[in-house]
């Protein structure tokens, strides 16, 4: 009788499709997180908060509930942003991890009224990802270290996300904003056990080692380039993989890199785009069913959550093909649906 019990448990545990009546193809998403929550067998889906979709007009984190990545429970906000720490907008490029026992929330906050001094026309303003715990995936979360980043003040700096070496030492990896350089950077901050700065900031590389990149002309007469959305991620063969994104020739574009020596302290490799077509600042997680997927967003405005099913080769990723069936997409960028040869994808 145990097998039928633990059945029972799971559906009961798991999102209904009754109670989630919203489509991968509804989310209007930028930045996805996906966790998959074993104990629930729950595919929890972080983004910035929609007030339209929450009906909660504070700054903060919303999460979608799912059991099949395909039906959504409508979103609830598991972080609103108090009114007495220095960020006072933003809730960019929301991430959930477990560390030692608790989940912690990586989110991207900024104040465009705290300005940081500028070496040229360009007005820069504090912008840092903040840290934030709970005890349950689905919040609430509450800030730690007073509101304080870890990264220095001094820095603009967002996407922020936890790398966790193979001493267990944590690492914040997150992007150095072109907007302060002119050429953003991908560094890397060494961290104490409560996730507090441990270290000074090490560069990984700059946006222009990769050959694919394109600059973007700016206001200011001014080229930038652009570094985002960095995730590390170990292949079966032992490669330290980071995904990140930066713009193309057409548009926004989902890159690897891998490190020479298996550490963050690289040297790093460029291989190049994995998707296309607008698409961008991704992330990996493992489905229930065994599969590795790949979740991003598509395209850059207007922003729908897109999945593709992966496959680890060892020394780096390759898109197998691109979920349309969780989606519906007419227009994908990995093959056309349904054997269609004249849809231009």
């Amino acid at each position: 009788m145990r097998w039928p019990i633990a059945a029972l448990l799971l559906s009961l545990a798991a999102p209904a499709l009754a109670d989630a009546p919203l489509l991968t193809s509804h989310l209007r998403i930028h930045d996805p997180w996906v966790v998959a929550e074993a104990q629930s067998r729950t595919y929890w889906l972080f983004s910035r908060n929609d007030p339209a979709v929450t009906g909660d007009r504070r700054t903060g984190i919303m999460a979608y509930a799912s059991g099949d990545l395909a039906h959504w429970q409508r979103p609830k906000l598991v972080f609103a942003l108090p009114e007495d720490v220095w960020a006072k907008e933003g809730g960019w490029a929301p991430e959930v991890h477990r560390w030692k026992g608790r989940w912690y929330l990586f989110a991207t906050f900024h104040n465009e009224a705290a300005a940081l001094p500028s070496p040229g026309k360009r007005r820069l303003y504090r912008r840092a990802t903040l840290l934030a715990v709970a005890d349950r995936i689905d919040g609430p979360y509450s800030l730690i270290h007073k509101g304080e980043p870890p990264t220095p003040p001094g820095d603009m700096t967002l996407d922020g996300t936890l790398h966790v070496d193979a001493a267990g030492k944590p690492w914040m990896v997150y992007a150095h904003e072109w907007l302060q350089q002119g050429v953003g950077t991908i560094e890397a901050l060494p961290l104490k056990d409560d996730l507090s700065p441990a270290g000074k900031p090490r560069m990984l590389f700059r946006a222009d080692a990769a050959d694919w990149v394109v600059g973007q002309r700016q206001p200011e007469g001014d080229t930038g380039y652009v570094t985002d959305g960095p995730e590390m991620l170990r292949t079966k063969d032992g490669a330290l993989l980071m995904l990140w994104s930066s713009w193309g020739r057409h548009g926004y574009v989902q890159a690897q890199a891998r490190s020479e020596s298996g550490t963050l302290a690289g040297p790093w490799t460029q291989l190049g785009p994995l998707v296309e077509q607008d698409s961008g600042h991704g992330m990996m997680f493992r489905a229930f069913d065994g599969r590795l997927m790949l979740v991003l967003h598509r395209p850059f405005k207007r922003a729908l959550a897109k999945f593709y099913e992966m496959r680890d080769a060892g020394d780096r990723l390759e898109v197998v093909r691109e979920a349309v069936e969780l989606d519906g997409e007419a227009y994908p960028t990995h093959g056309c649906p349904m054997e269609v040869r004249d849809a231009g994808c």
